[in-house]
């Protein structure tokens, strides 16, 4: 069986394997207080001209739910795209905090700055919520980037709004190497509050590393981490993969590659007349194809339908490291001679 229904169906990448099992006859302190965290959160941080404070967390869901919930107050509100991660794949972790989210209906899956003021405008009083929070990904739940100038016009009204800016970065490594990108990590970092680096989604075992800019919100965030259930016992397990990921350039070349296999696919499939739901931008391909083709998919093939329907249905492949080119074309062929 083929799998392309995510980009974390793999263990991890083999250069993390190695550098696990270089460190294998060592022991550390635990909860993240150990050398091997620090020398990798030194490596991320030479990516970045400002001072950060970086944790290292279990799982993208933990990292927002702990951040959200720790620079709220009970009565603040989150501003999000309908399509974002925190409202459709979450189970309500945002909202089990006390913090309702704001909604907002997008084309592309990214927020404009109108769209967060229309939002901030509509509440006005002391009977309803505060809107405080921005909550975007980069790339977004539908595969589609920010550029620098649209993530300088939401700072901006962030700024002028007194909002927090936080980017969801699960999949931040595709996003930087993709070829439309024109943002940096240290662009990310200037323009909003705090932000995530995804490991998980990027050929990593486990964890991703929250990066806080913001002093305001760095205070006591280890306590919110142990008290949401995100800090890890052997943290150190977390280090030794953003080790890895951030010697030699692992992190980019990762989603690099990611990107590479998802264009190869979806030149293959735009020979094949293939409908799109979404123009293909990353490492996520939306496709619209009959039930029964989709049912014959099935015996050879993991992936996720999207949206069902009567007739067709839109299923979604998603391509990873581990992707190669030899799995495209199996999935190609079978695509033509159905």
């Amino acid at each position: 069986m083929i799998s392309f229904k995510n980009d974390y169906s793999e263990l991890a990448h083999p250069n993390i394997f190695k550098l696990m099992n270089e460190y294998s006859n060592q022991q550390f302190n635990g909860y993240g207080l150990d050398s091997i965290s620090e020398k990798a959160k030194d490596k991320i941080k030479k990516y970045f001209s400002d001072e950060v404070d970086i944790h290292f967390m279990i799982g993208g869901t933990s990292v927002n739910r702990t951040f959200i919930s720790h620079v709220l107050k009970p009565y603040e509100a989150v501003i999000s795209a309908e399509t974002g991660h925190i409202n459709v794949h979450e189970t309500g972790a945002i909202e089990s905090t006390g913090h309702k989210i704001l909604l907002v209906k997008t084309l592309d899956g990214k927020l404009k700055p109108k769209d967060i003021e229309d939002v901030f405008n509509n509440h006005v009083d002391e009977h309803m919520v505060i809107p405080k929070l921005v909550y975007i990904s980069n790339t977004t739940e539908i595969g589609t980037l920010y550029t620098k100038e649209e993530l300088k016009a939401l700072s901006a009204k962030c700024k002028e709004l007194d909002l927090y800016l936080y980017l969801d970065g699960a999949r931040l490594g595709v996003a930087l190497t993709n070829d439309s990108n024109n943002l940096s990590l240290n662009d990310i970092n200037s323009l909003t509050d705090a932000f995530y680096l995804g490991g998980t989604k990027n050929g990593a075992l486990i964890g991703e590393a929250i990066i806080i800019k913001n002093k305001l919100l760095q205070s006591n965030f280890r306590h919110s981490i142990k008290q949401n259930g995100g800090m890890l016992a052997k943290g150190y397990l977390i280090g030794i993969q953003f080790e890895a990921l951030f010697t030699d350039n692992l992190f980019f070349e990762i989603g690099k590659k990611a990107n590479d296999m998802a264009k190869y696919l979806a030149n293959g499939l735009k020979k094949l007349n293939t409908e799109f739901l979404y123009p293909q931008v990353s490492n996520q391909v939306f496709i619209t194809l009959n039930n029964s083709v989709v049912e014959e998919l099935k015996t050879n093939f993991s992936f996720e339908t999207w949206i069902s329907g009567p007739e067709k249905s839109t299923i979604r492949l998603v391509t990873s490291w581990f992707t190669t080119t030899k799995f495209v074309d199996n999935f190609l062929s079978f695509i033509k001679n159905h």
